[in-house]
């Protein structure tokens, strides 16, 4: 007996050793605070200085990986290996389907899991699980060269696809994250040049009703798990040192329990520390390690080398303490643990994804939907489009998005390949119709009339020619506003050649920020918008062109015929004519516009109650029904305007939509919901949101200007 108790002794504190043995971080069962906690206390602060730089590259002598690595997935995976090519966000946006892009976003992040999980090389080093999308900054300005990134010019489309995306990034559950998003740029991030030293002069209406309410969102219902601050400074504080918008606004008021990240470079920028620059920066000090101890203390966690540089000596200087960097490293660490990233691989379902799932069948598919959804019928004259196989014998493909140098935009990956508009015409209609192709023009390149000739020339011959026309990343990127809305080069002497040769010509336009076709708009029979369309674009197009596909795109954002009313680019206040909510002048295509081949229907308006109080709901509901005879889908949209108040208010304001696809006959039943809080405006007085009291028009429509039913609301005193 007394050898069994022995035994059991031995095993007892065998099992006290291991545990032991096995440190608190280590240790899944743990609280995830305790986790970090211990894990802090036993890092240097060299170590800790270097799990701030966001390439960091763990520290093997307590079993930290690297897990930050951060890389994008904008539309998607960003990898050296071919990933799946989806079209850019704009055109998720023109989608008008949440639902859709969740689906395309848990897409993306299989792929990313999967990458991860084989150890495959990313852009700069092994990949990571910190993906630096989406962006969820506003179009408020047509010439802004990063349209192609964002979702829309409305803060609440752009609130619900930021929602939907960084939920379908991130999986359901936060305390085990597929991976980790980053929502950017925060904030007021809307004008390339000079993005580094500019500032917005913004009030504090504005930041509150149109600036911010999508990152809101974002935090407070989809816990995005980062945040990138952005280069520029509002109201002369830079955003990388901002403690009212990265502590007040996003901790205090939002809870934001994630981590904060620079844009790269940023608080070097502070101190114009990177030698060879020609970024010149906000210049907030001459002195890089107080620029460092500025951004940590404002709520800024992660930069690169510049913090692994700097800390330590801020520490010693006294201008950190050993707090604010645990503080910092606390939120970060958070992060990793909830990916799973000190766990052993068994423990979490993300790391049994395979290599199978990167560019699988289902992802492909998913690809081509996402641009047939996405593509948007502008304008159709006596029914010009579907073209019709049996009447045509001959297309002339014309233009230098005709082909595959097409853009794709930026911040993803390298697909296996890419179907142009030329291939997909002839996949889809095989040997029967002669389909040609002639360049004409470049995207930028100056006029050459001999290849417009050419192009014109297989116009006349042809019995429908289709121009291909857009922009590229040498008209709007990143670091580069457009200067006007035209075609650029000589795409528009392009067009009217070919027009003069055969008015039988479609307009398909590929591009990323509204183009003012206004001549176009007034002599073609047809005009196509197919985006940036991702790596599928030449068949979604095919398809819509030729009716196998019915368009039901809707406008992310209105496309003005000029620049007439159009403010500067360095106003901020939205309320002197940007954007649908403000603008007084005729737009040449809507917020929210897009045609069908057939027809919608919008009747019986109800509303639960007629008169309410700031503090309730109201329910409208009303039938929405395909009078046509082709399957079709329509964007219903749901605005207010205010009547009266004793404040400038927007024109409308969209507060709901709802992508529906109905069969020919088919009807259903809308409902849609408006709490009365949705009404607010911003007081500038008490610095709150309030509801004035006072009459509300309800619009529902197709489009912010084709209003089919109309309702109003008595919003009555508590």
């Amino acid at each position: 007996m007394k050898s069994v108790l022995v035994v059991f002794a031995l095993l007892a504190s065998s099992a006290t050793l291991a545990a032991q043995a096995t440190p608190a971080y280590l240790d899944p069962s743990k609280p995830i605070e305790q986790r970090i906690s211990d894990l802090i206390g036993r890092m240097t602060i060299e170590e800790k200085a270097s799990q701030l730089n966001h390439l960091n590259t763990g520290i093997p002598r307590l079993n930290v990986p690297m897990w930050g690595g951060w890389n994008q997935t904008l539309h998607g995976v960003w990898s050296k290996q071919p990933t799946t090519l989806f079209p850019a966000a704009i055109a998720m946006g023109a989608t008008w389907d949440p639902d859709l892009v969740h689906t395309i976003t848990g897409a993306m992040s299989d792929e990313a899991r999967a990458l991860y999980n084989a150890r495959a090389d990313g852009p700069r080093s092994k990949h990571g699980l910190v993906y630096r999308s989406p962006v969820i900054n506003i179009s408020r300005d047509p010439r802004w060269g990063r349209i192609q990134e964002v979702f829309s010019e409305d803060p609440f489309l752009t609130g619900r696809m930021a929602v939907a995306y960084v939920k379908g990034l991130q999986g359901d559950d936060i305390n085990h994250l597929k991976v980790a998003a980053t929502v950017k740029h925060f904030a007021v991030n809307n004008v390339e040049t000079g993005r580094q030293h500019l500032s917005a002069e913004v009030d504090e209406r504005n930041l509150m009703e149109y600036w911010l309410p999508h990152w809101k969102a974002a935090i407070t219902e989809a816990h995005a798990q980062s945040v990138m601050s952005s280069y520029n400074a509002i109201n002369g504080t830079p955003d990388a040192i901002n403690h009212l918008l990265l502590t007040d606004t996003l901790r205090k008021q939002w809870g934001f329990d994630g981590f904060v990240t620079d844009d790269l470079g940023a608080v070097a920028l502070l101190s114009g520390s990177r030698t060879g620059s020609n970024e010149t920066g906000q210049r907030a000090t001459e002195d890089p390690v107080e620029a460092t101890a500025l951004a940590i203390k404002a709520g800024n966690d992660s930069d690169d080398t510049e913090f692994q540089t700097n800390i330590p000596l801020a520490v010693q200087r006294g201008l950190l303490s050993t707090a604010d960097v645990d503080e910092a490293l606390t939120r970060v660490l958070r992060v990793g643990f909830r990916l799973g990233a000190f766990d052993p691989a068994a423990n979490s379902p993300y790391n049994k994804i395979s290599m199978d799932v990167v560019r699988s069948p289902e992802h492909l598919a998913l690809a081509l939907k996402t641009a047939e959804e996405s593509i948007t019928l502008l304008s159709n004259r006596s029914s010009f489009l579907p073209l019709k196989r049996d009447a045509i014998h001959s297309i002339a493909v014309i233009g230098p998005a005709g082909d595959t140098d097409y853009e794709t935009g930026n911040y993803y990956g390298t697909p296996a390949r890419k179907v142009g508009p030329l291939a997909g015409l002839r996949d889809l209609l095989g040997s029967a119709v002669k389909v040609d192709y002639e360049k004409g023009a470049g995207f930028t390149e100056a006029l050459d009339p001999a290849a417009i000739a050419r192009a014109a020339d297989l116009a006349r011959k042809s019995d429908v020619a289709i121009l291909f026309l857009g922009t590229n990343l040498h008209v709007e990127a990143e670091g580069r506003d457009r200067r006007d809305l035209n075609l650029p080069g000589a795409q528009e002497q392009l067009l009217e050649a070919v027009y003069a040769a055969n008015p039988k010509t479609v307009l398909v336009l590929m591009n990323a920020g509204p183009l003012a076709v206004t001549w176009a708009q007034d002599h073609l029979p047809a005009i196509l918008d197919a985006w940036y369309p991702g790596e599928a674009g030449g068949t979604a197009v095919a398809r819509a062109l030729f009716g196998d596909d019915n368009p039901g795109g809707h406008l992310p954002y209105t496309v003005y015929a000029s620049l007439d009313g159009v403010p500067p680019q360095n106003e901020y206040d939205v309320s002197k004519g940007y954007t649908y909510l403000y603008f007084k002048g005729v737009p040449l295509y809507p917020f929210g516009h897009g045609l069908s081949y057939t027809h919608f229907d919008y009747s019986d308006l109800k509303l639960s109650t007629a008169t309410t109080t700031p503090t309730g709901e109201v329910q409208v509901s009303f039938d929405l029904k395909n009078v046509g005879e082709r399957a079709g889908a329509d964007v219903a949209q749901f605005y207010t305007h205010q009547q009266r108040s004793a404040v400038v208010q927007p024109i409308k304001s969209l507060r709901a939509f709802q992508r529906v696809t109905l069969q020919p006959g088919e009807m259903k039943h809308i409902e849609f919901k408006l709490p009365i809080s949705q009404l607010a405006y911003f007081d500038v007085h008490s610095r709150s949101l309030l509801v004035e009291p006072g009459s509300f028009d309800l619009l529902i429509g197709a489009s912010s200007d084709d209003i089919r039913l109309r309702a109003h609301l008595q919003v009555a005193k508590k």
